[in-house]
């Protein structure tokens, strides 16, 4: 089983994610920054929008929420954990729920640090994830709401599935996350090509997100941290870099 999954490109550098089961006419839309790019693309397809899942409660995710709502009578699944924080919410989901796109299972992976209560929706049949923003290309989220264990614990997950699952993350952060990574990294000859192809993709204008776990296995430092310590000080050192 497949599904089309279409990048939207929403307020400065966000990636919303609609995803279609052509087999049930379903879709879904993850992170809806805003509304308006989102109605765009169902009516050029013409796709119904079916739910709204929301993987944290961010006005970068959750903007287009009531809009959404309001215009196609659909529900919004987010984590039980933010429920106070997104007032848009109609089914509160967490670790091992599971919501339905046509026939196929998305499992709520509750993956904090970001923010307390943010979650991960995996597809396995899919070979999909989508992760908001815990897991960037050659990054990870920053720590407002939680740990740097709790990061890494997220991270180890991430790590443990197949290489061949596609990873859609919320934000085009890859050419700033592969200098930084570069600089803590810098005889990795996997993570030399992949900065070459991305530099030369954003020169270009192209987007470089999906990515795979395969990917951030061989080139993203903080997927490839052996321990908490080692995650929070390369956490901090990315906040702090300039280069």
């Amino acid at each position: 089983m497949t599904l089309e999954i279409v990048r939207i490109p929403a307020l400065t550098d966000n990636y919303i994610w609609l995803a279609h089961d052509s087999a049930s006419g379903e879709t879904i839309v993850v992170d809806p920054a805003e509304a308006a790019p989102v109605e765009a693309a169902l009516a050029a397809r013409g796709w119904r929008l079916n739910a709204i899942w929301n993987t944290h409660w961010h006005p970068d995710h959750t903007g287009g929420n009531a809009a959404l709502k309001a215009a196609y009578g659909v529900p919004v699944i987010a984590p039980a954990a933010e429920a106070a924080r997104i007032p848009t919410a109609d089914r509160l989901v967490a670790e091992g729920d599971v919501v339905m796109l046509g026939a196929h299972s998305a499992v709520v992976m509750e993956t904090p640090a970001h923010t307390a209560g943010h979650i991960s929706f995996y597809l396995a049949d899919a070979d999909v994830i989508f992760v908001g923003d815990t897991l960037f290309a050659m990054g990870c989220g920053r720590l407002f709401e939680g740990t740097a264990a709790q990061m890494f614990a997220a991270m180890q997950r991430y790590a443990a599935l197949p290489n061949a699952t596609t990873v859609y993350c919320a934000h085009e952060y890859t050419e700033s996350n592969g200098r930084f990574a570069l600089s803590v990294d810098p005889d990795n000859a996997d993570l030399v090509a992949r900065m070459a192809a991305v530099r030369a993709a954003r020169a270009a204008g192209e987007a470089t997100v999906p990515t795979t776990i395969g990917a951030e296995r061989a080139t993203n430092p903080f997927l490839r941290a052996g321990t908490a310590d080692e995650l929070a000080t390369l956490r901090r050192g990315k906040d702090d870099f300039r280069g």
